[in-house]
């Protein structure tokens, strides 16, 4: 082994190729690019881990150059305000007046190839487009259009269902190598999956009893207050299944679930998530096994919020969901008759963003104990990354009397923002947290049938009133 290999090894990373030279970003008008990415990558830079990159944006709006030096300034100032005193040494201003933007189809043939031909490479081509239109712009690609070393990002969705997915990685595969290929999931941070495996794997109080004889259940749950947010565009047509839990709650269910790897190497890492997800069903009794709901009108923190159906751009005859829940079985010995709930909601009372491991019962409890003997349940938050641990002990006063109290932890938190977290993998070469390819149509494998029983009426579409 080389030493080269060796320090790969050692550090838990793989820098494959050249340095990107140039990031463009296709659909660079959108929302997604000035509230996410932009500030993602100023983050990035101010931090002085994007290189000497230079900056392109490509959109169907007729934006002048003065249009799009006002979202730079708008994006960029948004991120670096709650970024703390870093001093990137003029490095955002750079990349600022060394950036432009130009008007594309990059559906018509040729107009994206002859973008590309005039950029220095290697380019890294983020796709902030959707899943359909993505799919158009790579057909209309061939493998000499792209410098050497180019890669692509892909944004969630990645296609519309197992078909479509399965064809748009035909067409990726033709144009650049799987590890060139980053499918985002900016969900799973970098810290939150070191948070994740670090907890699993390297506390010997933990491991022995992460599997089915002493797990009762694990709920995974992104609640969140937000409601549509002027988005009716794409969600109306994904709604929470796809959105969140196709998209995003099967890869935190698969780390939770996975075995330990030997290293944190990306292809060690991704086939232990492969693996859990080619085990993963939902039972087809889907009035049993899954929930949707979506919510109509009520109130969040004072705000009166309309009714789902009657927000702007939404056609009630789609049966969107706001809300989806499946229980999901993950067919190996490790989790063999252990629930695995994973819930999303829009527009709820409450903001919850966490996964919660609940423990067995002890298979015996001293006789002459009082008080509620509770399951112990660890609970693992996303975005702020904490940890609490709720137990049992002998509360104040009655000695024999069982209270609850709960251990608390903060757990290490990523200076990136999460869109920054993104950039730096593909910027750096790095993989580890990209979606690979065959777990992308996994994913949709186990959500489809779902999809189908609710398009069937199979399962009765619920309500709920917003801030409930």
């Amino acid at each position: 082994m080389t030493t080269h290999a060796l320090d790969e090894k050692a550090s838990g990373h793989q820098f494959r190729g050249q340095a990107i030279r140039t990031l463009l970003i296709l659909g660079a008008s959108g929302d997604l690019t000035g509230r996410l990415l932009l500030p993602g990558l100023a983050r990035l830079v101010r931090h002085g881990k994007a290189g000497s990159i230079t900056l392109v944006g490509a959109g169907s709006d007729s934006w002048s150059q003065e249009d799009w030096q006002n979202r730079l300034a708008t994006s960029f100032s948004a991120a670096t305000a709650t970024s703390g005193n870093h001093d990137d040494g003029g490095a955002l201003s750079r990349v600022c007046s060394t950036s432009s933007y130009h008007q594309v189809d990059v559906t018509a043939e040729g107009e994206l190839a002859e973008l590309l031909a005039g950029l220095e490479g290697p380019v890294a081509i983020y796709f902030a487009l959707p899943p359909a239109v993505s799919e158009k712009a790579c057909a209309t690609l061939k493998p000499e259009d792209l410098p050497e070393g180019s890669r692509l990002v892909m944004e969630k969705p990645f296609g519309t269902d197992e078909e479509s997915a399965r064809r748009l990685n035909s067409v990726l595969a033709r144009l650049v190598p799987e590890d060139h290929i980053h499918r985002v999931d900016h969900f799973l941070g970098k810290a939150t999956v070191l948070n994740i495996l670090g907890l699993r794997f390297a506390n010997r109080l933990l491991e022995p009893v992460w599997n089915s004889l002493h797990i009762d259940s694990v709920d995974i749950i992104f609640d969140e207050k937000l409601t549509l947010e002027n988005r009716a565009r794409y969600y109306d047509n994904a709604g929470a299944l796809k959105d969140m839990i196709q998209s995003h709650l099967l890869q935190v269910m698969a780390l939770i679930a996975m075995n330990a790897p030997s290293t944190l190497h990306e292809r060690d890492l991704r086939d232990h998530i492969g693996s859990v997800l080619r085990a993963s069903t939902v039972d087809p009794d889907y009035r049993r096994s899954t929930r949707r709901a979506r919510y109509t009108e009520g109130t969040i923190e004072g705000r009166s919020v309309p009714n789902y159906v009657d927000e702007a751009g939404v056609d009630p005859a789609r049966g969107t969901e706001t809300l989806a829940e499946i229980v999901v079985s993950i067919q190996n010995e490790r989790w063999a008759g252990v629930p695995f709930r994973l819930r999303s909601g829009k527009a709820l009372g409450e903001t919850r963003k966490e996964a919660v491991i609940t423990f067995k019962p002890v298979n015996h409890l001293p006789d002459g104990f009082t008080g509620v003997d509770s399951p112990t349940r660890l609970r693992i938050g996303f975005g702020p990354d904490t940890l609490q641990l709720d137990i049992d002990v002998n509360g104040p006063g009655d000695v024999f009397c069982l209270d609850r109290i709960t251990l608390q932890a903060e757990l290490n938190a990523s200076e990136l923002l999460p869109y920054g977290e993104v950039l730096d993998g593909v910027l750096s070469g790095d993989p580890t947290l990209s979606v690979r390819g065959d777990t992308a149509e996994d994913c949709w494998r186990i959500v489809e049938p779902v999809l189908a029983a609710w398009r069937a009426g199979e399962v009765p579409m619920d309500e709920y009133a917003a801030g409930s």
